[in-house]
């Protein structure tokens, strides 16, 4: 089994900010897009958000990414291509395995941008849209679906949800900061995760200094049970009301 670590959502290249904590709930804002996209920030109800985190780059007729997409029945549908889903490939990530969705957001009281996870997906099924996209996924939007982005273009999709609150225990950077030093699960190998094999990246303490750019870190946990046990612990904290 393995757990990627999935980057979505604004911050400082894509968008211009953190994406906001209100009222105690993240909001996961969308990166921006093009002409693929038929949804707005209006439409998911985040235009003032947008406007306000991209310091009015960005408002509510803008079109964005609605991707991951956490549907009314429980269904998460993600897209990824290109070199992420190539990674993803090589890394043998498949059904069964798990996305735990993370981004930049802003305390709600100090304004502190920091790394936390907001939603997680369990893969059922990997869509290829090499092929025509079933017409659910064009239908309800999905980008993805919508203009597909060359060979190697899926969307995951499988049970999934998003964040209500903000717990403590979702929260990845360290208190105080940076946003990219974290406090690592304690089942976090050094070197067990993608993209993170120098080994000046595992600090003492359980640290991780996680890498600037990249979306997809994969952690291949085997048959462990610390690794299940942390993910069903990051599981009941999402879905809690």
């Amino acid at each position: 089994m393995k757990i990627v670590f999935s980057r979505k959502g604004f911050d400082s290249a894509a968008g211009g900010g953190p994406s906001p904590i209100v009222d105690g709930r993240p909001l996961s804002l969308p990166i921006p897009a093009g002409a693929a996209s038929r949804t707005s920030y209006d439409a998911l109800g985040l235009g003032e958000h947008a406007q306000r985190a991209s310091r009015g780059r960005f408002g509510g007729a803008d079109l964005c990414h609605h991707d991951p997409m956490f549907c009314a029945d429980g269904t998460c549908l993600f897209g990824q291509c290109g070199a992420a889903q190539t990674h993803l490939v090589n890394q043998g990530v498949g059904v069964g395995d798990v996305f735990v969705f993370f981004g930049l957001f802003r305390e709600e009281a100090s304004g502190e941008p920091h790394h936390r996870i907001f939603g997680h997906m369990e893969v059922e099924e990997i869509v290829d849209l090499t092929h025509p996209a079933p017409p659910e996924l064009i239908e309800v939007g999905h980008p993805h679906a919508l203009a597909p982005h060359g060979r190697n273009d899926v969307v995951y999709r499988g049970p999934g949800a998003t964040v209500r609150t903000a717990p403590g225990s979702l929260r990845l950077t360290v208190a105080g900061g940076p946003p990219s030093l974290w406090q690592r699960p304690h089942w976090l190998r050094p070197g067990g995760l993608s993209y993170h094999d120098r080994a000046d990246r595992w600090l003492p303490g359980k640290r991780l200094r996680s890498v600037a750019r990249g979306q997809e870190f994969v952690a291949d946990i085997g048959k462990r049970r610390a690794p299940r046990d942390w993910l069903a612990s990051v599981i009941a904290a999402i879905t809690a009301s």
